[in-house]
């Protein structure tokens, strides 16, 4: 009965250094990179629809469809809106809008192209910029060549 115990509590003890000194992530479980990586389709849109990570890609052709815009910034979603397809006025007052929406949620709202918009809510970081064509650049005197 002695000798029994002393195995369990070296089982015990051999679990937690085991788990102490393991590279897995807590956040992951039990999950191994191949397992995290490996999931299929289905099963991460069901995530996604869950945690609110999915990237929308819209192109509004009015004014009143930007309130779906805002629906799924309020569902935690990032969105990519393309403004090319609407009037310059209307593109304005759908900018307000959308301006004072991702006030509200704490979110962001950046240009990345002519009329295009990146607007993501609180959850999401965006790192680095884009740079518009517009800036001044410094003048090379070698011959320029269009890609």
């Amino acid at each position: 009965m002695v000798k029994e115990s002393k195995g369990e509590f070296f089982n015990m003890a051999l679990g937690k250094l085991k788990k102490l000194f393991s590279d897995e992530d807590e956040d992951n479980g039990s999950m191994s990179e191949d397992e995290f990586y490996n999931v299929s389709e289905d099963e991460a849109l069901k995530e996604a629809d869950k945690t609110g990570n999915k990237m929308i890609l819209l192109e509004p052709r009015a004014y009143s469809e930007s309130q779906q815009i805002a629906d799924h910034l309020k569902n935690r979603n990032s969105v990519v809106v393309n403004l090319k397809r609407v009037t310059s006025a209307q593109a304005k007052r759908i900018i307000d809008f959308l301006s004072g929406c991702i006030y509200s949620i704490g979110g962001t709202m950046q240009k990345i192209g002519v009329g295009i918009y990146l607007c993501t809510p609180k959850n999401v970081n965006v790192q680095g910029k884009i740079s518009d064509d517009n800036e001044k650049q410094p003048k090379n005197n070698d011959e320029e060549i269009d890609w």
